[in-house]
């Protein structure tokens, strides 16, 4: 009897260095101030040791909202929410879904530097952390700043709890953002996670004809519907290309005369990268420039 009395005891204790161990991990100590004049931007970090902190972004990227062309429809979507936003107005949270390299993150960087001066900053979350924006909200709610939490590439796999953490900040529950946070998302899934052919399957057909998802397709689609602005981004035409990298060859010094003669040279090098994104035209435009200074 002494001898399960003693085991027992032994259990106890390793059950409570357990619980210790993952209070430290998940709910360790609490969010520390950053220098919130050291930077515009911030990144939310956890290290290995379960701390967690806002480092600053030493150099953010210098794109402003000119900079980016033929995206005018959604440039000006995101332009008017965030102004709405800056004045204290009501202002929804964003996804931008779409194509890949046509301008998603891009249009949120643009926006922070034309907002910044008055107050706007941007908080970067890896998807992973999405399950302590609670804490980080709480962690900027008294701040007279405004934030934009931007997750990039979001996308979610069946089961993942940041998925969960996501859609109850966006539902409105007691844990919502606060009026000086909003959410900005990008992704390349419309429905944040994965669509399989066999749930096709389980769409019903009333007798007047319309059709209803069932109960995994419309969980699917419960978490995007929670961002009150969607802007769709859509692959470049080979005019719309030409533009975007003319715009980059200008802003990086290329003499005027000289942007019609590299138009061969832009279509060439779409042609071996298999896109005609913005992205695509950018990285062209950087070493054509590069070569013409250079003198290759």
């Amino acid at each position: 009897m002494a001898q399960t009395d003693a085991l027992l005891a032994e259990l106890i204790k390793r059950a409570d260095r357990l619980i210790d161990a993952l209070t430290q991990a998940h709910g360790g100590p609490q969010l520390a101030p950053p220098d919130w004049d050291a930077s515009v931007a911030y990144r939310y970090r956890r290290y290995r040791d379960g701390r967690t902190a806002l480092v600053p972004v030493p150099h953010v990227a210098n794109l402003s909202l000119d900079d980016l062309q033929e995206i005018d429809d959604q440039k000006e979507k995101i332009k008017r929410n965030t102004a709405h936003f800056m004045a204290g107005l009501p202002a929804n949270n964003v996804l931008l879904t779409g194509a890949r390299g046509t301008g998603k993150s891009s249009l949120i960087k643009g926006c922070l530097n034309t907002y910044s001066a008055e107050g706007l900053r941007l908080i970067e979350v890896d998807k992973a952390d999405l399950i302590d924006l609670p804490d980080l909200i709480d962690a900027v709610a008294d701040r007279p700043e405004r934030f934009i939490v931007y997750c990039d590439d979001l996308s979610f796999e069946d089961g993942d709890p940041a998925y969960k953490a996501l859609k109850s900040i966006l539902d409105g529950t007691v844990s919502a953002a606060g009026a000086n946070v909003l959410i900005y998302a990008t992704s390349n899934r419309r429905h944040l996670l994965p669509e399989y052919m066999s749930e096709n399957a389980t769409y019903t057909h009333t007798s007047d004809g319309e059709v209803h998802p069932g109960e995994g397709v419309e969980e699917k689609i419960s978490l995007s519907e929670r961002f009150g602005l969607w802007i769709s981004f859509y692959p470049f035409s080979q005019d719309e290309y030409l533009v975007i990298a003319n715009q980059w060859l200008l802003h990086f010094g290329v003499d005027p005369a000289a942007v019609e003669a590299a138009r061969p040279h832009a279509l060439l090098w779409a042609l071996e990268r298999g896109s005609r994104s913005g992205r695509v035209a950018y990285q062209f435009a950087r070493d054509y420039a590069a070569a013409q200074q250079a003198g290759d």
